[in-house]
């Protein structure tokens, strides 16, 4: 009622197109943000050195929307990368089905040292209602990008002892926090001094500089299902 309110004014005998195709427009963004939409069954993805390949599910949980779905994936630029292969690449899925998305490596060798990081990324893009494609409508596309790791066989450390190998300096008001090991560590719920920092990824035998108060710093990672580890202390 408030979004009717707000335009209630632009009404009169000379701006009656303009009010119709602006209320048009809100109707389908207050749609748009109620309804459901694509959901993948994994925030990230781990692709092992040797696997033909890796799977996940892109489900579609509205029960009335048809949406086209197309996915690729991209490197840390965001340039789509033609070392992997997703089937199908584009499809439609109809309200309530899932549909199995597959992931195969065909590229060069890559670092035999530690990961790398890839992006998966899934665009949904709703059919057009053929009743009320005559009038004005508002249709959005929606696009979800989740991290996809290509991990080397014969690691010599295991992913649960990672997050505890972290290491951190102070400097004044610089906090340098070093990761040696072989894999990418993201950290979430990150304190220094109590003071919260943005969540943060560190590269394998990488490190990231913030500036913050010096103090003790804490911190949770995400593992390889996206779940929250146990609250760390960082070695100095």
């Amino acid at each position: 009622m408030k979004y009717l309110k707000a335009l209630s004014f632009l009404y009169n005998q000379q701006s009656r197109t303009f009010f119709s195709v602006a209320l048009l427009c809100i109707i389908g963004m207050m749609h748009n943000a109620d309804a459901a939409g694509i959901t993948l069954s994994g925030t990230r993805l781990i692709y092992p050195q040797g696997a033909a390949e890796v799977t996940l599910n892109s489900t579609n949980t509205s029960q009335k929307q048809t949406y086209l779905v197309q996915s690729w994936i991209s490197d840390e630029k965001g340039e789509k990368v033609s070392d992997f292969i997703v089937t199908p690449p584009l499809f439609t899925l109809k309200p309530g089905a899932i549909n199995v998305l597959r992931v195969m490596y065909t590229g060069q060798k890559l670092p035999a040292d530690r990961e790398s990081v890839f992006y998966f990324n899934n665009k949904a893009i709703p059919s057009l209602d053929k009743k009320v494609a005559v009038g004005n409508t508002l249709q959005i596309a929606t696009q979800s990008v989740i991290k996809l790791f290509y991990r080397p066989a014969h690691l010599t450390v295991k992913t649960s002892e990672a997050p505890a190998m972290l290491h951190c300096q102070v400097n004044g008001d610089v906090l340098t926090v070093s990761n040696p090991t072989p894999y990418y560590i993201t950290l979430v719920n990150f304190t220094a001094n109590g003071q919260k920092l943005p969540n943060t990824m560190i590269a394998p035998k990488g490190s990231q500089v913030l500036k913050t108060a010096r103090g003790p710093v804490t911190y949770q990672t995400l593992n390889d299902y996206g779940a929250v580890t146990p609250v760390l202390t960082c070695n100095a």
